[in-house]
């Protein structure tokens, strides 16, 4: 359409520019990663406040 090459070779050639992957360094989808990363952080400050919470009221 309008004298563009289709979507889908558009996106090929432009990965075909992308250096080749390092094993241990990339994460397959990014969006992922953050999610992945807030919930590790959520649950270790929860902890870390039901702890805090549990001193404070002398609970054994």
């Amino acid at each position: 359409m309008f004298h563009k090459k289709p979507l889908e070779e558009r996106i090929a050639e432009r990965q075909a520019k992308l250096p080749p992957l390092q094993e241990g360094k990339h994460f397959e989808h990014g969006p992922a990663k953050f999610v992945f990363i807030f919930i590790i952080v959520f649950v270790v400050v929860g902890h870390f406040v039901g702890l805090l919470a549990m001193m404070a009221l002398g609970v054994h």
